[in-house]
């Protein structure tokens, strides 16, 4: 396996890095790839069942994802935040291809064909500042590092939107994701918890919703 064993001493250039990452996004999505549609099938209705071990609050605004390629399928958790009540939004790339926001999206709401392979929300739609982000990824490590697929949509979002008050970040992915150690970079984004079959990995200790939660903006 290309990922760092933990305690190993990372690469320190960024060309370095990039290579390694690029090497451990490779094997993972290769390991994810080669999951059988049953068991994937199956993972999506398990999520379920770790729903309230996350402690997503009341009346928080939540960011989803439409899954693309081999991505575990978070829209069986988007429908049960949907029917507690809980503003969803889904992300969408910007006209300069930096920056992404999220867009506010119900369940059965309308949908376009985006760059990346996005389903997004008609520019119809406002723009949300989610309280609790569900997070792709095509690899993670247990102190909350993940691995996106490297045009850091996410890490630049998670800087921007934090500037306002903390955020609880969740990725989500199969378990064959895991890795010892991702190499990471001064931008990188670390998540609060990873959301697998096999349950939530309280990556780092979760930040305090009890000020962020509230009225869709």
């Amino acid at each position: 396996m290309t990922a760092l064993p933990v305690g190993a001493a990372e690469p320190s250039d960024p060309a370095s890095i990039k290579l390694v990452k690029a090497a451990v996004r490779a094997e993972a999505l290769g390991r994810r790839d080669t999951l059988p549609p049953e068991y994937r099938a199956a993972v999506t209705e398990r999520l379920l069942d770790f729903l309230d071990a996350l402690g997503i609050p009341a009346g928080a605004r939540v960011s989803g994802f439409w899954p693309i390629c081999s991505e575990i399928d978070p829209r069986g958790l988007m429908r049960a935040l949907a029917a507690r009540g809980h503003a969803l939004g889904l992300p969408v790339i910007l006209p300069d291809r930096t920056t992404m926001i999220f867009r506010r999206w119900s369940i059965g709401g309308a949908l376009e064909a985006a760059g990346f392979g996005l389903s997004v929300p008609p520019a119809s739609e406002p723009e949300i500042r989610p309280d609790v982000m569900l997070v792709p990824l095509a690899a993670f490590d247990r102190r909350g590092f993940r691995i996106g697929y490297g045009r850091g949509y996410y890490d630049r979002a998670i800087e921007r939107i934090e500037r306002d008050g903390p955020v609880l970040k969740i990725g989500l992915a199969f378990a064959a994701q895991e890795v010892p150690a991702v190499p990471i970079e001064a931008h990188d984004q670390a998540l609060d918890f990873v959301l697998t079959e096999n349950g939530p990995i309280a990556c780092t200790p979760a930040v305090s919703m009890q000020n962020v939660a509230g009225e869709a903006r």
